[in-house]
């Protein structure tokens, strides 16, 4: 069931400045009603999807840091996010050639359409070229209502020639992949049975591998941020969030890496995993905030008065990203079975060298990379 909600808050806005910005009356409220009008929240089966205060700063974090580390994104799919932002955002980068947005709810969709319309809204970037005011009109976005586990196994699996060896593609099938990969729906630890599967099942994940192109990036909303005190992911209520890394990491991602945004407004800090592909791709996650700040601006469509399109995210803020939390370390080092890196006289010693197996070590990125 989907369900969209206006609330007002009292903790955060008044009941009183809401109707003064209603007013034509000269007053702040009046001049900016933008601040004080009710939060909208999408719902899915009683789950918080996507919130209006929350909206720039959820769909911002999820796409620009993995888009602007990739040198060269093309061609993006989106896993879910039927409200349409994701692809919104994705549509503000001037590389993009194609979006294609997978989405097995076209109630969520629609709904989205007439009671969300700012989530599909791109009149500030539609005065360019194959740009247009409704982002699903957008000559590069192309949504498709149906099931992503299908059409990636259908497209990407086994049995399809995507997954054979690189010397076996013909130049069609590599047009095809996509270079970043983005999954934008349940949260692992939802009590819902395809919730399970889309974390978990092996022939899927390993799907999206191949969906990728040689420096593609995966990018997944992983939920709530463990907190410092929780048990490890592999024992708690985030086990489909352990078991798609130690997936991920078999199936052949060279660099694991999860990032924390706290305005969400979700309740919680949210999480982000963001899996490369290729190690000299991953190396670009660390550029300054000015080196980021320049590829915003060469790539980013602007607005018709010429500022950026963008409402939250920067290089400052990608500087917050590049570097996982204590909570995050903690948690990895309370696994059954201990990582070496875990040992006190390396996490805290005199720098001892130690061999990091694993595409993901929140341990290896806090204290020697």
């Amino acid at each position: 069931m989907v369900d969209v909600y206006e609330v007002l808050d009292p903790k955060q806005r008044r009941l009183s400045d809401y109707y003064k910005s209603l007013e034509d009356d000269g007053s702040y409220e009046s001049l900016h009603p933008e601040f004080f009008a009710p939060d909208h929240i999408l719902l899915l089966d009683g789950i918080v999807q996507s919130t209006r205060y929350g909206d720039a700063p959820y769909h911002e974090s999820i796409v620009h840091p993995a888009m602007i580390t990739h040198p060269n994104p093309k061609r993006v799919a989106v896993i879910g996010g039927g409200e349409g932002a994701t692809v919104r955002e994705i549509l503000k980068h001037s590389t993009l050639e194609k979006v294609v947005m997978i989405e097995i709810d076209e109630g969520v969709v629609n709904l989205s359409t007439k009671y969300l319309p700012e989530w599909q809204d791109c009149s500030s970037i539609a005065h360019h070229d194959g740009c247009a005011e409704w982002c699903f009109d957008d000559e590069r976005a192309d949504l498709r209502v149906e099931d992503a586990l299908a059409y990636f196994n259908d497209n990407f699996g086994s049995s399809s020639s995507i997954s054979e060896s690189v010397d076996e593609h013909d130049e069609n099938d590599l047009q095809e992949q996509f270079d970043v990969l983005i999954m934008d729906c349940l949260d692992p630890n939802d009590d819902h049975p395809f919730a399970k599967v889309l974390y978990t099942d092996d022939g899927y994940v390993t799907s999206l591998y191949d969906a990728l192109t040689d420096d593609g990036i995966l990018v997944v909303q992983v939920g709530e941020a463990s907190e410092i005190d929780d048990s490890a992911d592999e024992n708690g209520s985030f086990e489909n969030r352990s078991t798609m890394i130690k997936m991920l990491d078999a199936i052949g991602f060279k660099s694991i890496h999860i990032y924390e945004e706290s305005h969400c407004q979700f309740g919680a800090p949210w999480t982000t995993l963001i899996a490369f592909k290729d190690v000299e791709t991953r190396k670009r996650w660390y550029r300054s905030p000015a080196a980021v700040e320049l590829d915003l601006s060469r790539r980013i469509l602007p607005t018709m008065d010429g500022k950026t399109s963008l409402r939250y995210f920067d290089g400052a803020t990608m500087k917050s990203y590049q570097m996982p939390s204590r909570a995050f370390e903690d948690n990895y080092c309370r696994q059954q079975d201990k990582p070496d890196e875990c040992a006190e006289k390396i996490r805290f010693g005199n720098g001892e060298e130690v061999d990091v197996s694993s595409a993901y070590s929140p341990v290896f990125e806090r204290h020697f990379a």
